[in-house]
């Protein structure tokens, strides 16, 4: 069960609308489009909303950290898929933007098991806004104008340059926590030896214990 807080809650609402945007956009209707657009946008501001709220309310929990973009990315995707499947976007904009999305996805769950959990970025942030934006767009715009092309190359050039910046930085926060872990074991190693060759020597042992004490 997931931490009840209210960032949460709208986290895992905007996960239950991904189907009604699926179903709102393939469903014929001939409002499909108007309420698909709606529900789409609906969805994506309680990503805002959620983040700002954890922030302010000091809410912030490992599960929003991990959920919150993982519920963009589910919702990006349902509807670049159904997109796709209308024939009212490029079938390889959508698999460029997938198979980022799911490398991420596959490295923030890799790290999570290794106790490194990594917020979003200013650059996935952005990512996150320019696919928003150019999603509702082609949702919401009849025909393929050419400013809307152009904002779908943008959308594609910004997932992969956010893709490659979470890649390095997840490599640093790793290799960091790496090194930590290791001065951590040789600081408590060098705390035992000392308190056993010293141990009435309070001012070496409290130097020796301290750090010790820290990083346990």
């Amino acid at each position: 069960m997931f931490p009840m807080n209210l960032p949460n809650v709208l986290t895992v609402l905007r996960i239950m609308l991904v189907p009604v945007v699926v179903v709102a956009l393939l469903g014929n209707s001939p409002a499909g489009d108007v309420l698909a657009a709606v529900v789409f946008a609906l969805a994506s501001l309680t990503d805002f909303i959620d983040g700002y709220l954890a922030r302010a309310r000091g809410d912030e929990t490992a599960f929003g950290k991990l959920m919150d973009p993982l519920a963009d990315k589910l919702l990006i995707v349902a509807a670049l898929l159904s997109l796709v499947s209308l024939h009212r976007l490029a079938a390889w904009v959508a698999m460029v933007i997938i198979t980022r999305e799911l490398a991420v996805t596959m490295l923030r769950m890799g790290a999570t098991h290794q106790g490194v959990v990594i917020g979003a970025s200013w650059l996935g942030k952005l990512k996150t806004v320019v696919q928003i934006l150019t999603v509702l767009a082609v949702i919401a715009v009849a025909g393929s104008p050419a400013w809307l092309q152009v904002a779908i190359y943008l959308m594609v050039v910004v997932t992969v340059v956010s893709g490659l910046d979470y890649f390095f930085g997840l490599r640093r926060h790793v290799l960091a926590a790496r090194k930590a872990t290791r001065e951590a074991v040789e600081r408590g190693a060098t705390g035992t030896g000392g308190s056993t060759l010293a141990p009435a020597t309070g001012a070496r042992s409290q130097g020796a214990g301290g750090p010790g004490r820290g990083l346990g």
